[in-house]
């Protein structure tokens, strides 16, 4: 009895997703909901985006008030938190949309990469609400949604393929993005992302202290403080990686370099332990000139690798480069990065700063292009074979391919 009870349920699930993959293809124009929950670091982000490309609905409970009062990121009270907000952000974001459960196509849900203390919470909300609701469930991969989600904003000027250059808290990619779950990875940080950088240098640069940066993270309050500098180049740091012709990145030397910087200057000046040296606006600004340079060469080093006549990563697509993650916030880094593309004639996009960063909104959109491809394996019922993944490669590596060409560049300065 309890087999045929399992083939039963299998049928129905076959039929529902045979009836939703015809309903796709038949009546392409008609809009479909997909709901994105998105628990891999601090963030509890649930959100509703249809086929269109339209945001319903956005909900965002974020950590990091809590979690800057010890300095960091605490795992297991992350997924408390995690636990105690979901239902609600879920209930927000359906009435927001002004929608029924039942009117959604599918649940999104990040399952790699991330902490997976909080990923296993939005995993076991989603699969509890695709049970309930009959839904499939589709597994996204957290950097590759980051990736895909300036085409939910300009699908018909970003198309497919294009390079994206990953910059945030816990990550540093170069990638060349064909679709959903096709991605291709040219270069990726050694040790610290940069966003992790920032962190960590902010913290040791004590800019908490002064009240106007008490609640950013490192990387907001850098930019910030960088504008009151009156002498930008004060501090001058070694580039990282300048005999290594790939492209990959490595922030644990510029973070080094500045901890030292920051030393010496205290020495200087005698600074108190509660005290921030008096010029670092300087210190900031001259930071921020040595990483841009060194996200500058690595993605230059890419572009050049694609434009290749024997590789044409690009196809006949026109060349275009994506920047998101959370550091991709910061408009002077992205101002380089676009500097530096104009100049092979590569349009340069990055998705609207509220989507920068992590959120349910790119979870769900991911959903939408998975939805979109039509792809047999995309509709999942088999929830329990869905699991999280604490870290995650992509489709593709062509890191060796990249090293081997040995690309020398004639380097385009910063801004500036």
């Amino acid at each position: 009895m309890h087999a045929l009870r399992c083939l039963a349920g299998n049928e129905i699930r076959n039929a529902l997703g045979s009836r939703i993959r015809g309903n796709l293809r038949s009546q392409r124009r008609l809009l479909s909901y997909v709901l994105g929950i998105e628990t891999s670091c601090d963030d509890t982000g649930i959100a509703i985006v249809d086929t269109d490309g339209r945001v319903r609905a956005n909900v965002l409970d974020s950590q990091q008030e809590f979690h800057t009062r010890y300095g960091g990121i605490i795992p297991p009270r992350a997924q408390d938190l995690h636990r105690a907000r979901i239902e609600s952000a879920y209930e927000r974001c359906l009435a927001e949309a002004q929608l029924q459960p039942e009117e959604l196509a599918a649940i999104a849900v990040t399952t790699r990469p991330g902490l997976p203390l909080s990923l296993l919470v939005g995993l076991r909300f989603a699969r509890h609400l695709a049970r309930r609701l009959q839904k499939p469930l589709l597994p996204v991969h957290h950097m590759e949604a980051h990736a895909l989600q300036a085409r939910m904003e300009q699908p018909s000027v970003i198309r497919f393929p294009f390079l994206c250059l990953l910059v945030s808290g816990g990550h540093c990619q170069l990638a060349v993005v064909q679709g959903p779950g096709r991605l291709a990875l040219l270069g990726q940080t050694l040790d610290d992302a940069p966003g992790e950088a920032f962190d960590k240098i902010g913290r040791r640069l004590r800019l908490h202290i002064l009240p106007e940066y008490r609640l950013w993270n490192g990387g907001r309050a850098i930019e910030h403080a960088a504008k009151l500098a009156s002498d930008p180049s004060a501090y001058d740091f070694p580039l990282p990686l300048a005999q290594q012709r790939n492209c990959n990145f490595s922030f644990a030397g510029i973070k080094n370099n500045s901890i030292r910087a920051i030393r010496k200057q205290e020495w200087k000046e005698r600074t108190p332990p509660d005290g921030v040296i008096s010029n670092y606006g300087d210190f900031c600004a001259g930071l921020l000139r040595a990483v841009s340079r060194h996200l500058m060469h690595r993605t230059q080093r890419a572009i050049e690798y694609c434009m290749l006549p024997e590789v044409r990563l690009f196809g006949d697509a026109p060349p275009t480069l994506i920047v998101s993650g959370g550091v991709a916030n910061n408009d002077v880094i992205y101002a380089n990065i676009a500097h530096l593309a104009a100049q092979y004639g590569c349009q340069s996009f990055r998705p609207s700063k509220r989507y920068c960063s992590d959120n349910g909104v790119m979870i769900a959109w991911h959903g939408v292009e998975q939805l979109m491809q039509d792809r047999e394996g995309c509709l999942r019922f088999d929830y329990d074979r869905i699991d999280i993944q604490g870290t995650a490669a992509f489709a593709e590596s062509h890191e060796e391919a990249v090293t081997a060409a040995a690309l020398k560049c004639k380097w385009v300065q910063p801004l500036g």
